[in-house]
């Protein structure tokens, strides 16, 4: 049944109407039902999960449940066939009391998506309260004086039920004195009372037992009695009377003990003692006794406990009024006392339904929570609004009378906020208002949203060569704002080719701690930069990762030992022959060792010296420090052996220092016996030049050509760059720069090499070598001399190798490297590119130009070349 009891409808058009009305009660999101009291269990009520749309087969997937405030196991809903039945005895009396009006309020919630659907059940009253007199037996006193026609009111039944069956009919039993009088409305304006048909004579009659009946309305009625005894009493024949039958107060729901209600005066006609009057209450209603107080002498009726309007809006107080004549007599009264309402209930705030945890990817206008808000009050006292912490993503949204849904109003990010703690606060209207609050815990729920992030996007390492198989060299880490899976990183390597090996050959990585180690000892010489990335992803789904550059620098250790040239003393394990005139002078260039070493730097610049000779015997040779020519030191004599064996140690400047030995025969000879072919084999590697001498002066013009066309372009560059390019953060290639040392013939390299990497999020990066070897003053003056000898018309003597050096340098931009300014920040030690890279590509014109220029060989410096 919807929202009427399927009795009798009477004719069809009648059905018709009801039938509209139901199905646009429906569809405006209410149900209406009914439903009698003290209905057995199991007791059909109406078809719930049809009227509402629902299918039967989705009732228990999307969780569908009924709710109620303060009655939820009254009725029940069967999961199986949708129906709503009564769960538990209903009694309307203590629902609703004497309420004309009686429902449950039901709150029907099914999930997936979240729906609500508002549902009453109107509780039918039934008759199952008799009529109940608050005495059982009442007390008359009649003066037999009183004449016909006289009225003695009476205590009337209460019925608990409503309406027709609350409506209550008197009848007395038969006797010939008196008749009933007795309301014929459900409001019983008209007081019960009896009326004395005839005068009653004392000594013939003195008591009465009489036995009023009071039946409902109800089918099947039912009855109640008390018992009435009439005592007649003599001559006292007036009766107090008060001002009115009825007096009407009205009294504020927070009046304090003691207030005054009202102060009532009756009066009797007859004197002296028959007309002193005294007050009693005879009854309050409903159950108000404790409530009210009457003064017995003057008639004052106070406030004696705590009035509550939302328990009892209206007080009947019947009041008596009695002579101290004898037989006493008594007059009677009713006060009507009326409680009006005060705003002293606060809001009720209930949270009946949450969705939690949120994600933080859910689209706005997702329902949170269900809020529900009640108030005691009436009137503007009970209404009720809501509102929400200010500043949140959520907002408030009403949903019907009191009731409101949590909604997401925008997006949230758990990384910024991962949880809320929203207070609803419920106020109401009155003056002054009051309010109440409830406090609704929302936490985000984490979605991958975050991908691993790297402190910085590159980083350099520095690793010694010979390192051990395994060796930790570093430690990427990565941090994941997301939480739990999502933020768990996992690390890889991204796999490249290193010329004919796999990256995974050299490195590995760590998959958990992002360890970074060495597979495989490196090798300077043969790798100085390994650059790669390391991959860092989450655990999410779908998973999020980015990368980061490492470059590992690998730093050169003394590991190589000087190794003498193939066509130099020692090689093979021989020595070298040398003839000498016996004619030559000081300072003449018998021979020179070469020699070079594999390392790099400090590691590869070689020195020379002179082993002494056996038995400690003084040699008229020396040998330079870093050139490697042997020379002699005096003009020589017939005094000086004919054959000395000369041992010359090669060392480097590493720590520990590596060396090797040359070994040099001289044998002197005189003028005349110094064959040609020999003359040119004591010069070393002078002959071949002389014959390169021709081809030399078309590579030197060559280079000039070249040379002057290369630094042409590079001013052009220069100038369109300066002129287009903003000072901060541009990508251009800074002031070669090369030192070139004098000290005793040989030179010095400095080379800075800068590596750009052209983005917004930094500056450029640079490299820088260096390398400058110091030498004793002294020792350049010593060597300075060496080549200065008098009329000595060797190549070595001609001029300063440093000059042409610097000669060409300068005409070599970009050759040996490109120098740049060096930030105290990206300032990188030994990142400059190989000597032996320098070597390969420029190397024949450097020796051609150094050639013609001076006549000086970088060949023989083995320093040079490393």
């Amino acid at each position: 049944m919807f929202g009427f009891q399927r009795r009798g409808l009477g004719t069809p058009r009648l059905q018709l109407w009801l039938l509209l009305l139901e199905f646009w009660e429906v569809g405006s999101g209410q149900l209406h039902y009914s439903v009698s009291e003290e209905a057995k269990h199991g007791t059909f009520v109406g078809r719930i999960a049809q009227d509402l749309g629902l299918e039967l087969a989705e009732l228990v997937p999307r969780l569908f449940r009924v709710a109620s405030k303060t009655h939820g196991d009254l009725l029940e809903v069967n999961l199986q066939n949708g129906i709503l039945f009564v769960n538990s005895r209903i009694d309307r009396e203590e629902l609703c009391g004497q309420s004309a009006e009686c429902s449950i309020h039901l709150e029907v919630i099914v999930d997936r998506p979240l729906q609500v659907f508002h549902v009453n059940v109107e509780v039918k009253d039934i008759n199952d309260n008799p009529p109940v007199f608050s005495l059982r037996e009442q007390k008359l006193l009649i003066a037999e004086s009183k004449q016909s026609d006289s009225r003695f009111p009476l205590e009337g039944a209460s019925d608990a039920d409503i309406e027709e069956n609350a409506l209550l009919t008197y009848r007395l039993s038969k006797n010939e004195y008196f008749s009933l009088d007795s309301p014929t409305n459900g409001k019983q304006i008209k007081r019960l009372s009896l009326i004395l048909k005839k005068s009653l004579d004392r000594e013939k009659t003195p008591e009465l037992n009489l036995l009023l009946t009071a039946t409902d309305g109800g089918k099947p009625e039912l009855t109640g009695t008390v018992r009435l005894l009439v005592q007649v009493l003599d001559v006292n024949d007036n009766d107090p009377e008060f001002d009115k039958s009825e007096y009407k107060v009205s009294l504020m729901e927070n009046a304090a003990k003691e207030t005054l209600v009202l102060k009532l005066n009756a009066t009797d006609r007859d004197e002296g003692v028959n007309g002193e009057v005294t007050y009693s209450l005879m009854s309050i209603k409903p159950n108000g006794r404790h409530l009210f107080t009457l003064d017995q002498n003057n008639g004052e009726v106070r406030v004696n406990g705590t009035l509550d309007y939302e328990e009892n809006k209206f007080y009947k107080i019947e009041v008596q009024a009695t002579d101290k004549g004898t037989p006493p007599m008594a007059g009677h009264c009713t006060v009507w006392v009326e409680i009006l309402d005060t705003n002293d209930n606060s809001p009720e705030v209930a949270v009946t339904s949450l969705s939690l945890p949120v994600r933080e990817d859910a689209q706005p206008s997702t329902v949170i929570a269900l809020i529900s808000v009640s108030d005691r009050d009436s009137g503007v006292n009970g209404q009720v609004t809501c509102s929400l912490t200010p500043h949140v993503p959520f907002k408030l949204v009403s949903t019907f009378k009191n009731y409101y849904s949590l909604v997401l109003d925008s997006a949230l990010d758990r990384e910024s906020v991962w949880a809320y703690e929203l207070v609803v606060t419920a106020r109401d209207g009155g003056s002054p208002s009051l309010w109440a609050t409830a406090r609704v815990s929302v936490e985000v729920a984490d979605v991958n949203d975050n991908a691993p992030a790297f402190a910085q996007p590159e980083y350099t390492v520095f690793v010694k060569e010979n390192n051990p198989p395994g060796c930790h060299i570093f430690t990427v880490s990565a941090r994941d704002a997301d939480a739990q899976e999502n933020a768990l990183v996992s690390y890889s390597l991204v796999e490249r080719r290193l010329g004919d090996r796999a990256l995974s050959s050299y490195v590995s990585v760590h998959a958990e701690s992002g360890k970074v180690y060495a597979l495989q000892p490196l090798d300077h010489e043969e790798l100085e930069l390994l650059q790669f990335q390391v991959s860092a992803r989450d655990a999410g789904v779908p998973p999020l990762g980015s990368n980061v550059t490492l470059q590992v620098f690998v730093l050169d250790e003394n590991d190589n030992a000087p190794a003498l040239l193939a066509t130099q003393a020692g090689s093979a394990g021989g020595a070298v022959n040398k003839l000498v005139p016996r004619s030559v002078g000081a300072g003449h260039v018998v021979a020179k060792v070469r020699a070079v070493d594999a390392d790099s730097g400090y590691n590869a610049w070689l020195s020379y010296e002179l082993q002494p000779a056996a038995g400690g015997s003084r040699i008229p040779f020396r040998v330079g420090l870093y050139t490697g020519e042997i020379s002699t030191t005096r003009a020589l004599d017939e005094a000086d052996s004919p054959r000395h064996r000369l041992l010359v140690l090669v060392k480097d400047h590493g720590e520990p220092a590596l060396t090797a030995t040359a070994t040099v025969l001289v044998s002197l000879v005189e003028s005349g016996q110094a064959p040609k072919a020999s003359s040119r084999t004591l010069v070393g590697a002078a002959s071949p030049e002389a014959a390169l001498v021709d081809v030399n002066v078309y590579l030197i013009i060559a280079i000039c050509v070249v040379s002057s066309l290369l630094v042409l372009t590079l001013l052009l560059y220069t100038a369109l760059w300066c002129s287009a390019t903003p000072t901060e953060g541009a990508c251009a290639p800074g002031k070669p720069t090369l030192v070139c040392s004098r000290a005793v013939g040989s030179w010095s390299y400095s080379q800075q090499r800068r590596q750009r990497v052209c983005s917004e999020e930094g500056p450029p990066k640079t490299d820088l070598m260096a390398f400058s070897p110091s030498l004793p003053l002294g020792l350049n003056k010593e060597e300075e001399g060496e080549r200065q000898e008098p009329g000595s018309n060797h190549p070595g003597q001609a001029r300063d190798p440093s000059v042409c050096c610097s000669r060409f340098c300068s005409l070599q931009p970009g050759r040996w490297g490109a120098a740049s300014s060096t930030t105290p920040s990206t300032r990188r030690p030994n990142t400059a590119p190989s000597w032996a890279a320098s070597r390969r590509t420029w190397g024949w014109s450097w020796r051609s130009w150094c050639r013609a220029c001076s006549g000086w060989r970088p060949k023989d410096t083995g320093t040079f070349w490393r």
